[in-house]
């Protein structure tokens, strides 16, 4: 199989990408503005959605769906339990004080049973994280602010660096519902960054299968700007047509057919699974991975799914639903 044959349309849609990329890069701008000016006021989402109240209902909207933009801390509590009383309004004040860089999803444990199980909640308050989709537990028990902010601190980082997320813009004057949608959208029009005719480049080696070239170019960007979306997801499309290039996909899929238990062997049909356009069978042969194995084995293909889904975008309702199903597997 040629590099030059391979075609990832419909797979992943750069512009889109690059829409997106343009809306975080506004953002942050928006955020640097309104730090110089003392913390005043930027267009964005209302301070009343950094705290939300999440159910079993509405779990993947609020919570998995969330996490592809913002990582999401999770308070389990319960109104019976006297150490909640005191961590949840230090974590809500929290939520405020770091305007954006988190979001706090308040789970009230007495009215969502399912959701303490899956998280392995033993005892109450109990933090935890959803970062693109990956649940991290922090802390369980009360514990003392500084502590809480290094915490906090360390999730921001491992959502930027390894993600992308730089948080959401927030706005004292915003309104919640349809006001606020269109504050939103405005802000993805945004002039064109500074990087686009690197990334220009990149996509047009793509294309004429130049895959080294497109690769080193999504890197060249990603030294100078780590978050940039569009160089991270055409980074990560670039390696995956590399890694394919030189396979044999008939005894790929032979191999992966005669060891469903072989997770490399399903890694590889994963792989050719997405270039050819069968997107929903590369995630499910990588969760039926995830849920078979454990330990290292069961670590790489959760790797793998998560760059996959890197690949195909957040906005793709199909990646949204493998988050769905990997955090089932999961917990």
């Amino acid at each position: 199989m040629q590099p030059r044959n391979m075609s990832m349309s419909g797979v992943v849609d750069l512009a889109a990408v690059k829409a997106a990329q343009e809306a975080k890069a506004k953002a942050e701008q928006a955020r640097a503005e309104a730090a110089r000016q003392g913390g005043g006021a930027v267009s964005g989402v209302s301070p009343s959605s950094l705290v939300i109240d999440v159910d079993e209902a509405g779990f993947e909207r609020e919570v998995l769906q969330r996490s592809s933009e913002v990582p999401v801390v999770i308070d389990f509590w319960a109104e019976w339990c006297e150490p909640c009383k005191q961590l949840s309004p230090l974590l809500e004040g929290l939520a405020r004080e770091y305007n954006g860089r988190f979001v706090l999803a308040k789970i009230d444990v007495d009215a969502n049973q399912m959701l303490m199980q899956q998280f392995g909640v033993q005892g109450i308050p109990a933090v935890f994280a959803v970062v693109a989709g990956q649940a991290l537990p922090l802390f369980q028990g009360a514990a003392p602010v500084e502590q809480i902010r290094q915490t906090l601190d360390q999730l921001i980082q491992v959502g930027e660096e390894r993600f992308g997320l730089t948080g959401v813009v927030v706005d004292p004057d915003a309104e919640d519902g349809e006001g606020g949608e269109q504050r939103e959208a405005a802000v993805a029009e945004v002039p064109a960054g500074p990087y686009d005719a690197l990334l220009e480049a990149a996509v047009q080696a793509l294309d004429a299968g130049d895959l080294g070239g497109a690769v080193q170019a999504y890197r060249n960007v990603l030294n100078d700007d780590p978050g940039n979306t569009e160089a991270k997801l055409g980074l990560a499309q670039a390696e995956l047509l590399q890694r394919v290039q030189d396979l044999d996909a008939q005894q790929v899929r032979k191999d992966a057919a005669d060891r469903p238990a072989d997770v490399a062997a399903q890694i590889a049909a994963a792989d050719l699974d997405l270039v050819g356009g069968h997107v929903e069978d590369a995630f499910g042969r990588l969760i039926e991975a995830v849920r078979r194995t454990a330990g290292d084995e069961r670590d790489a293909a959760r790797v793998r799914l998560l760059e996959l889904l890197e690949v195909v975008g957040s906005d793709d309702p199909r990646v949204s639903a493998a988050r769905t199903q990997l955090a089932r597997v999961l917990f």
